[in-house]
């Protein structure tokens, strides 16, 4: 029997050796938790936080048995939500920044410029930047899919040319927006994963984002170019913009909340005291431009924008649109953080996963190595378990320790995750995001999966700026200042 060396544990400062399993044994509660969370978020669909639970109990359960007690599990937990209480902060100023961008018609102006853009002559690029326009401003893949999406893919079907190129575009632009908007869960949600600054994060995601985005224009730019669209129906299009400009006072002036979450990203100002100033001023901009009641403009603020406020009947689309957001829509994620950080104590006092990967992770002599099986194991987890945020704690649980040992900055895995996790899920049917693309989008997942560029692109460029770094001195890569533990 073997015995853990570290000296962060309780009953090391007290001077005592503490037992770790065997690699046989160890396997034992990975291969149960590996069928909750598979069986159950994959397959049965059960609430994600109910399987962390029972995954952490069958961690604590197995540690108990080699000495670890649940004050130790619990202590440890606290300790990781007390790290990372900026991060919850963030999660729920973010509710609130949508429901106050929709009051104050910042959200729908956004949308109405990015339809206005589209011209038959360029659907394919055109279907990707505006569906990256609408789910950079929203912070939703989903959101942009099905709405912008869905009429895109009305246009594509009214002009007689391809749905899956079509469909394609969409999903590639719909996670552009997914993976670098910082209004985005999963981008907040993978950063807090590995405790880096939302904006550091997404900066850092610009190295494989910039040339995925490129390869994708290209890409869609060479399919269209023989298209023939002169006789094209955009009613179903400017029929949404119609309606958009019925129901919101529509100017300019209604950028001032994106501009201020800009400006406090390039001056690297708090991004809490910035996301809430953004909301202040789309609040003085809900009551002061489109005519709502200051307590219509707080509802909004906390409980997130219905249809209810707006004057009038209001269509499916543009409800699905603008009915997001408030402090309550981010209750559920910010709960989730809570259960995710008890499986990740429950997971790290265990001791299993040191055990069965320290042989593998110490082979991995490289940078790129390390990052393409963390982009490898990334993509394996999210087709089990089918939820990203379990995933982003998983992952940073089996390789954070690598990352730091070898001096690389946690935005390094956090960006690895994103383009292993975030940005590959929606490709396979299995996934709940690509049943809920192919069924919205009425597109099969493999059809549209070889146009997708942005969503396999962003792997590929990643793992070739690891294994490149000796030659391009670290280009991409970002070392720590901190010293290897």
């Amino acid at each position: 029997m073997k015995f853990r060396q570290d000296t962060t544990s309780a009953e090391e400062a007290e001077g005592r050796t503490v037992p770790e399993p065997r690699p046989a044994v160890a396997l034992i509660p990975v291969v149960v938790v590996v069928a909750i969370l598979a069986g159950g978020i994959g397959v049965l669909e059960y609430p994600a936080e109910l399987m962390l639970i029972c995954a952490a109990i069958v961690f604590m359960l197995f540690g108990a048995c080699y000495g670890v007690g649940l004050d130790q599990v619990l202590t440890d937990m606290g300790e990781k939500i007390k790290r990372a209480l900026p991060g919850i902060l963030i999660l729920l100023s973010i509710g609130m920044l949508i429901g106050t961008w929709m009051a104050a018609g910042t959200i729908p102006l956004m949308v109405d410029y990015g339809l206005e853009l589209i011209n038959p002559s360029y659907l394919y690029v055109l279907s990707f930047v505006v569906t990256a326009i609408v789910s950079t401003f929203t912070g939703t893949s989903w959101g942009a899919a099905g709405t912008i999406g869905v009429a895109l893919i009305g246009v594509a079907s009214t002009m007689d040319v391809s749905l899956a190129i079509t469909a394609g575009a969409v999903v590639s632009g719909a996670y552009f927006g997914d993976k670098l908007s910082p209004l985005s869960d999963t981008t907040n949600m993978s950063a807090l994963a590995v405790g880096a600054n939302i904006y550091e994060h997404i900066r850092h995601m610009l190295y494989t984002a910039v040339p995925s985005s490129l390869v994708a224009l290209v890409v869609f730019l060479l399919a269209g170019h023989s298209l023939d669209a002169s006789s094209v129906d955009l009613g179903v299009i400017d029929g949404t913009v119609a309606e958009v400009q019925r129901l919101f006072t529509l100017n300019p002036v209604l950028l001032i909340p994106p501009a201020v979450v800009l400006v406090g990203s390039v001056l690297r100002k708090p991004p809490l005291i910035v996301l809430l100033l953004s909301s202040v001023s789309a609040l003085v901009l809900a009551v002061l431009v489109q005519g709502f009641s200051v307590g219509d403009a707080f509802t909004a603020a906390v409980s997130g924008f219905t249809t209810d406020l707006l004057p009038g009947d209001v269509s499916a689309t543009v409800t699905e649109l603008v009915d997001r957001g408030g402090l309550h829509s981010m209750y559920e994620p910010a709960f989730f953080v809570f259960c995710a950080f008890l499986f990740a104590a429950a997971l790290e006092n265990s001791n299993v996963l040191r055990v069965l990967l320290s042989g593998l992770i110490d082979r991995l002599r490289s940078t790129g190595s390390l990052v393409l099986t963390t982009l490898l194991s990334g993509f394996a987890i999210i087709n089990s378990t089918s939820n990203a945020l379990v995933t982003y704690f998983l992952v940073n649980d089996l390789y954070g320790k690598a990352y730091k040992e070898r001096r690389l900055h946690p935005v390094n895995l956090s960006r690895s995750m994103e383009d292993s996790i975030t940005i590959t899920e929606v490709l396979m049917p299995w996934t709940v995001s690509g049943a809920f693309f192919a069924s919205t989008l009425g597109v099969a997942n493999f059809d549209f999966l070889p146009w997708a560029v942005f969503c396999w692109t962003g792997l590929v460029f990643s793992a070739l700026l690891a294994f490149l770094a000796p030659v391009t001195r670290g280009f991409g890569v970002r070392k720590s200042a901190e010293p290897a533990e």
